[in-house]
């Protein structure tokens, strides 16, 4: 199947600032573009690319005072398939784990494993290790956390979706991956595009959140909000937690004037 990707953003910026962005498609994705994968910016500024400690690609640029807009589109073929699930993967011992999966077994900003190692442990310590337990924490996350939009602050822990029991998406993931973790599960926050393909559509369209888990020897993808395999799901970005994957970064007063994200099916000429 095919998918039209998009953004629209616009900043009222009153004096020059700095930018750094991650609206790209993840590298891991860039084989199935049919269509780059630009961004421009306007009023037109230099702008560079890098890839970060995790692999993500970021665009970096100065805007200048006044109303500055970031867009993009691009077309993804996509398998149409359902989010795979790990029926047979298994969870390694810590000793087992690749190098750069440790990272994901620690604390972070918003994932206190610390804290919450011990209701981890009391909840979930008597599933199997592996997909039984992953799934438990995502049922338990699914619910006991309210999605309400109103219930967002950027400081926003997994220790407090625990005692609140209200967030948005990517509250519901925090808290699943501090428990993958405080089982020795390594956990990563992701973010990107996931539109209304195949369920009831959900107006605003937006940026999604879910989370990957590391069983047997790869990444495997969980959503502690919808808790339900999806059709389209297209990676922009992983990290610890959404600290490292924020769609825009501006060091110094941006603000955010008008906001549209598209992730549609494309109907193929026969």
């Amino acid at each position: 199947m095919l998918i039209r990707l998009g953004y629209d953003l616009q900043f009222e910026v009153p004096e020059p600032v700095a930018f750094v962005t991650m609206l790209h498609v993840h590298p891991s994705r860039e084989c199935d573009l049919l269509e780059p994968d630009e961004m421009t910016v306007t009023p037109q500024t230099r702008c560079d690319s890098y890839i970060d400690t995790f692999g993500n690609k970021c665009a970096r640029f100065k805007a200048n005072a006044g109303v500055v807009q970031i867009k993009g589109s691009t077309l993804v073929r996509d398998s149409g398939n359902l989010d795979p699930v790990p029926f047979h993967a298994s969870a390694l011992p810590v000793n087992d784990l690749p190098h750069e999966t440790l990272v994901y077994l620690m604390n972070s900003r918003y994932c206190e494993v610390d804290r919450l190692s011990g209701i981890a442990l009391d909840l979930f310590g008597g599933y199997a290790p592996g997909l039984e337990q992953v799934q438990a924490i995502n049922n338990w996350v699914h619910s006991k956390v309210v999605f309400g939009y109103s219930y967002a602050r950027p400081t926003k822990t997994a220790l407090d979706v625990f005692t609140e029991r209200l967030g948005v998406c990517r509250d519901f993931q925090h808290l699943a991956v501090t428990f993958c973790r405080a089982l020795n599960i390594p956990a990563r926050y992701a973010t990107g595009y996931l539109g209304d393909i195949g369920v009831p559509p959900a107006l605003p369209m937006d940026f999604s959140a879910w989370y990957q888990v590391y069983l047997g020897d790869r990444w495997w993808t969980f959503d502690a909000r919808h808790n339900r395999p999806r059709i389209g799901r297209v990676l922009m970005a992983v990290g610890r937690d959404a600290a490292d994957v924020a769609i825009t970064t501006s060091f110094g007063v941006a603000n955010l004037k008008h906001f549209q994200v598209v992730s549609d099916e494309v109907v193929e000429d026969k």
